[in-house]
């Protein structure tokens, strides 16, 4: 009996996520009684894919949009947004756009549990009304077999999810409740502590570790590798969510006594992926194509991707308000741009020329060809700077959006929000590499110092960037940080970055710039640097604020984070 009022009682919440994932089928048949349950073997499966329902699409993370703006990287254009609770320091226990994501990535821990529960006799349940004999019906046989190694595969993605989903809640709230079985404190339901820090590090590492004998090694290249497959974790995955979760652990915010063996712990990590991996970077890529429509999906830098449905919502958000159908969105700031670095001399008449190539595909500056037109920022020009809801910065988002879309005919495209991919891997390696070891030492058993990493993806942007020549452990510390800032953009690190690297307080209370862009009579651009708007970043923003209700809920178990 306590089986079925679960599934009762966890069915719903389900349901309810499983219009999030627009490329895995998580419906479940809200009809199905407990008894048809029980006998359906189809319905194992709908319980495998609905513990991915709740993973969370970056395009869309923040006012239906990007996260950037609640960085450096971008300001939101419109001046009421769900970006300035995060820009004028007011988050609180009552108010935080990302609250949701809390019960969200909790109902994907107990969507996991609840399948692993669910399949503990998932082969025997697999032959329930079926011949599976080899001798009377082969045709059968074969499918069991199949299925029975998917249900392998799924039972440990099962595990792979909820490390994924406690390595999000921990990055946001530090430590907070583990909760292992479906049944955790049944007496006193919602009542859970909060885990130290370290031990949701542990079990995270722990969830990862004992699954990676059993999961599929890469599903990119396995012959199972259909639509419906398409989304689900393998090693890399898993490997990557360790590697990440190790380099937070290390980090000055959650390593204040500078641990040095966290940060080797991290490098192992990292070197672990890189092995598995077997991959070189090319050098000088296309680095803007890579994030255009699905070209991601089967290049080898990426490692896990949340595939979108076809669609236009992203190009309606960011396309410049003088296309028709664009609401400019968020627009990178000039603190962003003027650390793409020269490469050779300075154009004096185009401060955008001679530049990183990752600028070019990642920002349209003014002089840009886009959407079919010259962009003109100037007053009087077709994107008027002084025109009701422009970009207020001098320039808008190129990464990641189709160029030339035809919003007013409907026209969309596809969409891959890449959650894990190998350039980041180098440069959490790099960074990790520096901390434990220096620049240039990689002791028997690492694959390359931190330095070889570095450079690895700075000659997959271009080979014509200058060489990074620091010794010092520091000034390489700033080399990895500034690698991160420009090839990371918009991809949400940045924000999550300065946060573990405990540099917010410093660089989330600088202006915002941008430039004012004016034409001379002859037709010369001129461009002035100048702010845009004020931020605020309190020292208890480091942490994010349990949600009120959840903190009510738990009768004084669940610890309300300092400061709030």
């Amino acid at each position: 009996m306590k089986k079925h009022s679960l599934i009762y009682f966890l069915a719903p919440a389900i349901i309810a996520f499983a219009g999030c994932g627009d490329f895995l089928d998580t419906k479940i048949d809200t009809y199905t009684t407990p008894e048809r349950v029980q006998t359906r073997y189809s319905t194992l499966w709908q319980f495998a894919n609905a513990f991915y329902a709740p993973l969370q699409s970056g395009f869309d993370i923040l006012d239906g949009n990007l996260f950037a703006a609640a960085s450096d990287e971008a300001i939101q254009t419109s001046v009421e947004s769900d970006a300035s609770f995060f820009n004028n320091g007011t988050i609180n226990a009552s108010v935080n756009p990302l609250e949701g994501l809390y019960t969200q990535y909790y109902e994907g821990i107990r969507a996991a549990l609840f399948f692993l529960d669910y399949a503990k006799d998932g082969e025997h349940f697999l032959t329930l009304n079926r011949d599976t004999s080899a001798v009377t019906n082969m045709e059968n046989h074969i499918s069991y077999e199949k299925q029975v190694r998917s249900l392998k595969w799924y039972r440990a993605e099962a595990h792979v999810a909820m490390a994924y989903y406690y390595s999000e809640l921990i990055k946001m709230y530090g430590g907070v409740p583990i909760v292992k079985t479906l049944y955790e404190n049944e007496t006193n339901p919602g009542q859970l502590k909060r885990a130290e820090y370290d031990d949701v590090v542990d079990y995270i590492v722990e969830l990862i570790d004992s699954q990676l004998d059993e999961l599929q090694e890469d599903w990119a290249t396995h012959p199972d590798n259909v639509a419906s497959n398409a989304g689900r974790f393998d090693k890399a995955a898993a490997l990557a969510i360790k590697a990440r979760t190790l380099l937070y652990a290390a980090s000055p915010r959650n390593n204040p006594d500078g641990d040095r063996t966290k940060w080797v712990r991290a490098a192992r990590a990292a070197a672990d992926l890189i092995a598995f991996k077997d991959y070189k970077m090319p050098r000088n890529r296309a680095y803007g194509t890579y994030f255009q429509g699905v070209n991601c999906i089967n290049d080898k830098e990426t490692i896990f991707a949340i595939r979108k449905a076809a669609g236009n919502a992203l190009e309606k958000a960011n396309y410049p308000i003088a296309t028709p159908g664009g609401h400019s969105g968020i627009t990178p700031t000039e603190n962003l741009v003027a650390d793409y670095e020269l490469i050779g001399l300075p154009d004096v008449v185009n401060p955008y020329n001679n530049r990183d190539p990752r600028l070019n595909a990642t920002v349209v500056v003014n002089g840009s060809r886009w959407n079919g037109r010259d962009i003109d920022q100037a007053s009087r020009g077709s994107d008027d700077m002084n025109a009701k809801n422009s970009s207020r910065t001098g320039y808008y988002l190129k990464k990641f959006l189709t160029d030339n879309l035809n919003l007013q005919q409907g026209a969309t495209a596809q969409h891959v929000w890449v959650v894990y991919r190998y350039a980041e891997v180098l440069l959490n390696y790099a960074e990790a590499m520096n901390e434990a070891y220096g620049p240039d030492e990689a002791p028997a058993g690492f694959p390359m110092t931190a330095r070889e990493a570095l450079t690895e993806v700075r000659n997959s942007a271009s080979t014509m960037l200058p060489a990074v020549t620091v010794t010092s452990k520091a000034d390489f510390r700033k080399a990895v940080k500034h690698e991160r800032r420009i090839e990371l953009a918009f991809e949400d690190h940045r924000y999550w970055d300065l946060l573990r690297w405990l540099d917010a307080e410093k660089e989330l209370n600088k202006s915002i710039k941008g430039v004012k862009v004016t034409k001379t009579s002859t037709g010369v651009f001129k461009y002035q640097t100048k702010t845009i708007a004020t931020r605020v970043f309190n020292e208890r923003n480091y942490y994010m604020p349990f949600p009120q209700a959840e903190v009510f809920n738990s009768k004084g178990a669940l610890v309300q984070n300092v400061g709030y």
